[in-house]
């Protein structure tokens, strides 16, 4: 490697940006923009944090940030925390003799990029290329030691080349599905979106109408994947809440599928988990949009009202139906009735728009006493009740299935079962619907299929021809098929935008002649198999190479925030499991370890945002007044990781204060001394604390030691040269730029990325005194310091004369003395 540059001396100055003339070393100045800019080309220049990643000669550590969209607007206030943790521990890592893999890209497939080639006619990709020159300017400026020959952007042809291939594979294998099913559907986007895309009936993005239509989509079917999901939960070390989250979401049952009649023909199934109320149905609900009540709309009586209903389900998104329902809702099937196969009594038909078309049977059974949503909606349309399991009043509100069950509750009014326990009555029940061929055991799950495709330009083709005998695929060798440039970006009427697209949609290749399918897919496709393709960035022969992954998966530290929990993170789980069970991924699970970060807020303890421009803090604006190592400490210091916390000025100010003590006194060649031990403990005890605290991703407690070492120092008026250059080593990982300055300073000639971690002496770090409490008749009246090897006479003395002890003690006779070595003293006295 070459060395690093001369020593460059800066001109004193009086009066800096950065502190009074006072604080800084009179010799050397600290300037940040100097020192940041001079080691970032140094960086850049040497390629320093390049990864040979066929190096298997060193333990793996890979790194990963959730990549970002790149916006217009570039980074904000929040970026930058959990990209310098990241950052602390990859060279933390490469310090203790790890080949480290910290790369960073780009989600750059996304909507604004769309909506600014709508307004202004031009190609998506010039807008989205100019953001990700202007966030990688922002995230080099902050110092952070990505390797950027493996930087990846999902709308790169060489990258969706690869996310084409991987969906061919799933529509091969029937995972990946074309199917008619209803969808938010957006007018003015002209596109399809998700549930998390849709607020309150509207667009996420521009508040627009959102409405239910039945349309054909691809999906994924997600269910396919969930009992390995469930599974691979437990063999990861991820929040425990963000693992609560995906239970939920898969949302497993065991229960039973049971078919009922209506009355003057037709049936339907309901699935459900508490067979044993089924004596207690007083009516039934259908999904307002699926297709039983379309089929029976011919005979409801009163079809206005029905229709009426419908329509305004149809504005409500799968959210507000279902979790944020609160109006219990809903409307009769005049003149209908199903038939209960348990006693062939008739219950009337409901539609209700908090049942689903896409979820389950899209109907369920109703049972007011022991249901709450149930018992609501039958007081609002005044509905009878029966109760059928005995324990608690029911005329407030139902008693439910967690207030009964394995509480040796019996069934009532239950015919036969009358009597039995709750436990009983369930198999019971069920084998007698079982015998009549009316019902079926079964596990259902919340987990509905992944709606694959947007009306959208701005994403990937989907590689597959429509012809007039059914699907084709494209050969590999077409691949990537690369979006067409356009005159008219926008979809209209429904369709989307491609259907411009005249001559690309057509096809005619080999005897194969059909149209291209022109909706793209959504922006979680290229998300959701990233992490493999940096390890192989420019592979064009397979998405990348297998003694690859198998080297560098699972991926050892995801840092990201907590509202991907439901999305990219499952999303990522099933590409990943599915290529795990082909055998094209090593791993079951991408990501070993996750830790979601805190959002940073504005002065005003709010989410920084539009709503308050004033408290929104650009990252660039901190490098500018106070520089990058200042705000990568801060941001550090503010408090645990994971915890949100608001933006402090003051903070900001404090940071840099402390990156100027340590600057004077490091730089100064008076301070630095040979050999002394004046420090040995207190720096022992600093390397211990900081590599501990590293390693559990407690930075703000590391810091707070680094501190305290930095007064020790001051304290000493010197500090041993091995103590210096090894607190520089750490330092070094939240400050690189003034780590790698000092580091020359102290007269090395190469960069500090790859010195050797400090490692401190279990025996340095001993205490020579303890504390311990001292009792009197068992209560404790005092606390005594005494030396870590005292004899017991010794100890027990000093006991006696601490001020409250001797005074408790005074004039009374002393019984027995005990002293448990290094815990406590108890003195008997009568």
């Amino acid at each position: 490697m070459e060395t690093v540059p001369g020593r460059q001396v800066s001109p004193i100055i009086e009066n800096t940006p950065y502190g009074s003339r006072n604080e800084v070393n009179m010799e050397r100045v600290y300037n940040p923009r100097e020192i940041e800019k001079k080691w970032q080309n140094f960086w850049a220049e040497h390629e320093t944090f390049k990864t040979d990643v066929w190096d298997f000669s060193k333990p793996k550590y890979y790194a990963l940030d959730m990549f970002p969209y790149p916006s217009g607007v570039g980074l904000h206030a929040g970026h930058p925390e959990g990209y310098t943790a990241t950052d602390i521990m990859s060279r933390m890592k490469r310090m203790q003799g790890y080949n480290v893999l910290h790369p960073m890209g780009y989600d750059s497939f996304g909507l604004p990029a769309e909506q600014y080639a709508v307004t202004t006619g031009h190609h998506p990709n010039g807008f989205t290329q100019s953001n990700i020159e202007t966030f990688s300017a922002q995230l080099k400026e902050l110092g952070f030691d990505y390797d950027w020959s493996k930087m990846i952007a999902t709308s790169d042809p060489e990258f969706y080349k690869w996310t084409q291939w991987i969906f061919k594979q799933l529509y091969l294998d029937g995972y990946a599905k074309y199917v008619d099913m209803p969808v938010n559907w957006c007018e003015e986007l002209g596109t399809v979106l998700s549930n998390d895309e849709v607020i309150d009936g509207k667009s996420e993005r521009g508040g627009y109408p959102v409405i239910r239509k039945n349309m054909k989509q691809w999906v994924i079917n997600q269910p396919a994947f969930a009992e390995k999901l469930l599974e691979g939960l437990n063999e990861i070390d991820w929040p425990e809440s963000t693992k609560d989250i995906q239970r939920h979401w898969i949302g497993k049952s065991e229960g039973v599928e049971v078919d009922f009649e209506i009355v003057g023909g037709g049936n339907f199934s309901i699935y459900t988990t508490c067979i044993e109320t089924i004596y207690g149905i007083t009516f039934m609900v259908l999904a307002p949009d699926g297709q039983i009540v379309k089929d029976l709309m011919p005979r409801v009586q009163n079809p206005e009202e029905v229709q009426a209903y419908i329509d305004e389900t149809l504005k409500k998104n799968d959210m507000d139906r279902t979790e944020l329902n609160k109006t219990k809702s809903g409307c009769m099937l005049k003149g209908l009735y199903a038939i209960n196969p348990v006693n062939g009594k008739e219950v009337p038909l409901f539609i209700g728009d908090f049942v689903l078309a896409s979820y389950g049977t899209g109907a369920v059974m109703a049972v007011p006493s022991h249901d709450q949503r149930d018992f609501e909606y039958a007081i609002v349309h005044n509905i009878p009740m029966i109760q059928v399991i005995e324990g608690r009043d029911v005329s407030e509100c139902a008693f439910e299935k967690h207030d009964y069950l394995g509480k040796g509750c019996k069934l009532i009014n239950s015919e036969e079962f009358t009597g039995l326990t709750v436990e009983e009555a369930k198999e019971a029940i069920t084998d007698k619907l079982v015998k009549k061929c009316v019902a079926r055991k079964t596990v259902n799950y919340h987990f509905r299929e992944w709606i694959f495709a947007r009306q959208r330009y701005w994403g990937e083709p989907v590689p597959v021809v429509h012809t007039e005998d059914g699907i084709h695929v494209l050969d590999d060798e077409e691949l990537p098929l690369i979006l067409p440039e356009l005159e008219d970006y926008k979809g209209k009427n429904g369709k989307a935008p491609l259907e411009n697209a005249t001559e690309w949609k057509q096809y005619d290749r080999n005897g194969v002649k059909g149209l291209r399918e022109t909706s793209t897919m959504p922006g979680s496709a290229g998300s959701s198999w990233y992490f493999m393709r940096y390890i192989d960035p420019h592979n064009d022969k397979e998405f990348a190479d297998q003694e690859l992954l198998k080297h560098w998966l699972p991926v050892d530290l995801y840092i990201g925030g907590p509202e991907h929990a439901v999305g990219h993170l499952m999303y990522s789980r099933i590409w990943n499991r599915y290529l795990y069970d082909k055998g094209l991924s090593p791993v079951k699970e991408p990501f070993q370890k996750l830790v979601h970060q805190g959002m940073i807020l504005g002065a005003n303890g709010i989410k920084m945002g539009k709503r308050f421009p004033e408290f929104v803090v650009n990252p660039s604006d901190v490098v500018r007044d106070y520089g990058a190592d200042t705000l990568r400490l801060y941001e550090m210091f503010m408090g645990p990781l994971e915890v949100s916390k608001p933006w402090n000025p003051t903070g900001v100010d404090g940071a840099r204060r402390f990156i100027n003590r340590v600057w004077a006194f490091f730089t100064n060649e008076e301070n630095i001394v040979d050999a002394d031990e004046t420090l040995k403990k207190i720096y022992h005890q600093t390397v211990k604390k900081v590599t501990d605290d590293f390693e559990q991703l407690g930075f703000n407690t590391a810091i707070s030691q680094m501190m305290i070492f930095v007064n020790a120092c001051y304290k000493a008026g010197k500090c041993a040269r091995e103590y210096a250059e090894g607190f520089i080593k750490m330092f070094s990982c939240i400050c690189p730029h003034a780590g790698e300055e000092i580091w020359q300073i102290l007269g090395h000639g190469d960069t500090i990325a790859f010195e050797q971690w400090p490692v401190f002496d279990p025996e340095a770090i001993k205490e020579d005194t303890v504390v311990i409490g001292v009792q009197v008749n068992g209560k404790v009246k005092g606390k005594v310091e005494i030396a870590v090897d005292e004899d017991n006479a010794s100890a027990i003395a000093k006991a006696k004369e601490v001020p409250s002890v001797k005074n408790f003690i005074e004039g009374k006779t002393v019984v027995k003395e005990i002293y448990v070595k290094g815990k406590i003293i108890n003195i008997v006295v009568k």
